[in-house]
């Protein structure tokens, strides 16, 4: 029976692709971009999540923890993650929901009967289920027999990927995906591997194979005050888009600082960058908008920032 790590399913999610959408978002991603919007799904095991704010230092954790990980003194808590063995013991006995496992094993089967609830949003809207994470080609198994299962139901499926992976593994999964939502975070290879940990020529490769398929596809474009806002940026993502055969859009996506947050809660640092402003977007999607005249069936969109 194949199962995943699932670190979320959210519900009613207009951003992630046509209509309303279920999201499901799987743990475990090769990348490790600096600006990552889910730390939480980076490592794909599971992972002790702690709120500080929450905790009602009842010290529950710290009389079960076999290997003094927790430590409370003046109403303060304090987690030493390198004594942590993630036994999760403290999460069974704290009552404020401070502390939680980050990352829940789940069939196919139980993703299915939670998805399969909101059928009436997808089909009152042209919605679906997205696939998201992480990265869903890094749990291909069950990512494929989710979808199959799901084609079966008649719902549109949508896959979020960084395109990172094993091409014949991608094309394995293009057979069963309506739309692919493929981040394009760089398109200078330098950048890519110094800011993602991975090379963007073999993504390129990736992507082209997968728009040979016939899969539609839209490009995702994080964007980044200090990495990613330059003309040579745009001009390479308006060239791709002009050049496949199957990209029906970009999408411009502002960065937001909310990784940061998340990324306290297991116990990681992440650098805060920049959000472009109004006008910078405006001037980038003027840009790469320009730039595919050509392709008037490719459409090029800004989602507003979560902040400004």
């Amino acid at each position: 029976m194949s199962t995943a790590l699932i670190v979320d399913i959210q519900r009613f999610c207009t951003h992630d692709g046509p209509g309303i959408r279920t999201t499901v978002f799987l743990k475990g991603c090769p990348l490790s971009c600096l600006w990552c919007q889910n730390p939480e799904s980076h490592e794909s095991n599971r992972e002790l999540g702690f709120n500080r704010v929450a905790c009602g230092f009842c010290g529950n954790c710290v009389g079960v923890c076999p290997n003094h990980a927790h430590h409370i003194a003046e109403h303060e808590h304090s987690l030493d993650r390198t004594k942590c063995r993630r036994c999760f013991r403290c999460v069974e006995v704290c009552v404020a929901g401070a502390l939680e496992i980050v990352g829940q094993e789940m069939t196919v089967e139980e993703v299915l009967r939670e998805v399969v609830r909101d059928r009436v949003f997808y089909d009152t809207s042209g919605g679906g289920v997205t696939l998201s994470g992480g990265e869903p080609v890094a749990s291909l198994d069950f990512c494929i027999a989710l979808l199959s299962a799901l084609r079966k139901a008649g719902i549109h499926t949508c896959v979020e990927t960084s395109g990172y992976g094993v091409k014949e593994d991608l094309l394995k999964l293009s057979r069963f995906v309506d739309l692919f939502l493929w981040d394009i975070k760089s398109t200078n290879n330098e950048n890519h591997f110094r800011y993602t940990g991975v090379c963007w020529q073999s993504i390129l490769d990736n992507l082209m194979a997968v728009d040979q398929t016939g899969t539609m596809i839209i490009l995702r474009c994080p964007l980044l005050t200090e990495i990613n806002m330059t003309r040579e940026h745009f001009d390479a993502i308006a060239g791709l888009a002009v050049h496949m055969r199957n990209c029906k859009g970009v999408q411009l996506l502002p960065y937001h600082s909310f990784g940061t947050t998340k990324a306290e809660k297991i116990g990681r640092n992440e650098v805060k960058y920049t959000t472009p402003t109004r006008r910078a977007l405006m001037d980038a999607r003027e840009s790469i908008a320009r730039g595919i005249a050509e392709a008037p069936a490719c459409d090029v969109a800004v989602r507003a920032a979560h902040e400004e």
